[in-house]
């Protein structure tokens, strides 16, 4: 229930001005904003659970919901659902409602930064899985921009800029390697433009499950079907949204039921490594979301981004611990 103040004058009773929402207010920009539903909390409605928290209006609410800046239990959802009866341990988030690019990632210049190499315009990072390029709310502090902002602030508002300043291309969440990102403006450009023609050589090192060997090449017709969380699909070339993607790869090492593979990408789309092996049935090893479940998994996909080359750009990563310690398991079982 919002609880609405009221003070007294010659005319009686009328409310006292409130404060803006919370949401909207300037001291409120990047802050987090997300809220767990109590159990003592669970049969409130949306609206009147988010006006009490934010100290909002329920009109201002409906302007939040008809905007879209609110999700529920990681969907976004509409003015419809004003009235919808919240249940204990349910999870609402709000976006910012800035521009993207009116945004800045916070320097975080106690996170960790491994440069591989660097040249004029770029620099080509070590990833750890786990960690993300970039963030998505100005709160977030632990993504690789957050950290090279602290030791580049010069790249705040290149490229696309806001959140993603200087970033050139991505890896998934739990993919480890190379990842490049520019510091200048030409160069994002250059370097965007020779992504988008597939003149980048990218190559991936991954554990599949099963035994893959020799050499191939794989064109599938792929379309994102669904988005946070992002998974996409194998279609027909005349879907809508179909993107036509390509890799090849080689087999550089068979195991008992397992193999170790170099990818390299010829096109990029979300995904495409890891549809891709699953929809040839080798799965990445510790793929949650493509792959079989497995009674011992790896702690996550054993995808790594191992090299990148254009032009005078070469970056190359070698494999992390975890991914070093499994193959070595792997040649041990062997013998």
């Amino acid at each position: 229930m919002i609880i609405r103040r009221f003070t007294s004058d010659a005319h009686g009773l009328r409310p006292v001005s409130r404060v803006n929402c919370p949401l909207m207010s300037e001291e409120s920009k990047g802050r987090a904003r997300e809220f767990q539903v109590a159990g003592e909390e669970t049969g409130s409605r949306l609206d009147l659970f988010l006006g009490e928290k934010l100290a909002c209006s329920r009109g201002e609410v409906r302007r939040m919901l008809r905007s879209g800046l609110v999700r529920l239990d990681g969907k976004t959802v509409g003015e419809r659902a004003k009235g919808a009866i919240l249940s204990a341990g349910q999870h609402l988030e709000l976006k910012d409602d800035r521009p993207a690019s009116a945004l800045e990632a916070r320097p975080s210049p106690e996170s960790p930064l491994s440069i591989l190499a660097q040249g004029s315009g770029w620099l080509a990072l070590d990833k750890p899985a786990g960690t993300p390029v970039h963030p998505l709310s100005e709160a977030e502090r632990d993504s690789l921009l957050n950290a090279l902002i602290a030791r580049v602030p010069e790249i705040q508002g290149v490229g696309e800029g806001g959140l993603r300043s200087g970033v050139v291309h991505r890896l998934d969440l739990d993919t480890s390697g190379v990842i490049l990102f520019a510091t200048e403006e030409n160069r994002w450009q250059q370097l965007r433009e020779a992504f988008k023609t597939h003149a980048v050589d990218k190559r991936y090192r991954a554990l599949v499950s099963g035994t893959l060997a020799g050499q191939g090449t794989q064109s599938l017709w792929l379309r994102v079907a669904q988005h946070r969380p992002a998974v996409v699909r194998v279609v027909e070339p005349d879907t809508a949204g179909a993107f036509l993607t390509r890799l090849s790869w080689s087999c550089l090492e068979t195991f008992d039921a397992a193999s170790l593979l170099e990818v390299q990408l010829e096109t990029g789309f979300l995904h495409q490594v890891r549809a891709t092996l699953a929809h040839m049935g080798h799965p990445v090893l510790g793929d949650t979301l493509y792959g079989e479940p497995s009674a011992s998994p790896p702690a996550r996909q054993t995808l790594h981004a191992a090299s990148l080359e254009w032009g005078e750009i070469r970056a190359r990563s070698e494999d992390p611990p975890d991914f070093a310690a499994l193959l070595t398991s792997l040649r041990e079982r062997n013998f």
